[in-house]
């Protein structure tokens, strides 16, 4: 099942993504992180923390430098947001 998702992930980076001009707010990319997310903490762990990315990202953020933390969390990692203020 894991490697379902990481393949619909690729493959929506390989064939749809570069259809559209580029718009991330976050590095890594929405799409980078979820994969990252999923192989560290698992299918569902790892989806819920690429949708709450993915929700994150809308024109009132700032975006930044946001990469997939060291533990479980839906938040944005904290530590970025000492570092940008």
């Amino acid at each position: 099942m894991k490697q379902i998702f990481l393949s619909l992930i690729r493959g929506y980076q390989r064939f749809i993504s570069p259809l559209f001009p580029p718009s991330c707010r976050y590095y890594p990319t929405c799409s980078n992180y979820s994969l990252q997310a999923i192989q560290r903490f698992g299918i569902i762990k790892g989806t819920l923390m690429g949708s709450a990315r993915i929700l994150r990202c809308n024109p009132f953020v700032r975006g930044g430098y946001d990469p997939v933390p060291n533990h479980f969390s839906l938040k944005r990692n904290s530590q970025n947001r000492e570092t940008e203020e």
